[in-house]
């Protein structure tokens, strides 16, 4: 395992533990009890800027970037899949920002709405970290060897810096923690959709 890759494969872990926690607190929305719209806020919050641009962006200007430079298509295979999936991602966690920017307690529909994008967006984020867990890092690892490797770590810390400024790592790990402690994930579910590559039904 190379820096650059367990970076990424560490930020999976977050973004899991939040999924499990986004889950937890829809599963309150569909039963009807307290679900402050704050807290949708947070969750908008952490996967537009942390999953999505920090840990995607790393990915699409860098890792990817690498990958077609070794050979690897973009307009097909697993990288046009992977760029498919942030899209779709991008799109869901857009709505939720748009639910959670309203004011006072959730409204009939908005709680409808909200869960329904939150559920489907849970799957296609699981099932995408299987796919990239399980095949496309190991391919870019078959791939790219040494300097290259080490150049693509510092380039994430640049990503960071430049692109999120200092201190936004620990901000966004600062707010997952939040949301995970007031809503708990389930640790049954999350093992369970561990090893279950691709049962989303996303391709």
């Amino acid at each position: 395992m190379t820096k650059a890759i367990e970076t990424l494969m560490n930020e999976h872990r977050l973004i899991e533990q939040v999924l499990g926690s986004l889950e937890t607190y829809i599963e309150s929305v569909e039963a009807g009890k307290e679900a402050p719209r704050e807290a949708l806020r947070g969750y908008a919050e952490f996967f537009s800027n942390f999953a999505d641009k920090c840990h995607h962006g790393k990915e699409e200007d860098q890792l990817f970037a690498l990958m077609a430079k070794n050979g690897f298509p973009t307009e097909y295979g697993p990288i046009a899949v992977m760029l498919s999936d942030h899209a779709e991602g991008r799109s869901s966690v857009k709505a939720l920002a748009a639910i959670a920017s309203g004011s006072g307690p959730l409204s009939a529909k908005e709680r409808s709405d909200a869960a329904g994008l939150a559920r489907n967006y849970i799957a296609l984020l699981r099932s995408h970290i299987l796919k990239e867990d399980n095949i496309l890092y190991p391919m870019a690892l078959q791939a790219i060897k040494g300097e290259q490797m080490d150049e693509l770590a510092a380039e994430f810390e640049a990503f960071e810096k430049k692109v999120m400024g200092e201190g936004a790592h620990e901000r966004f790990h600062a707010l997952a923690e939040e949301l995970i402690a007031a809503y708990p994930p389930d640790p049954v579910k999350m093992s369970a959709t561990s090893a279950c590559v691709g049962c989303s039904g996303h391709a």
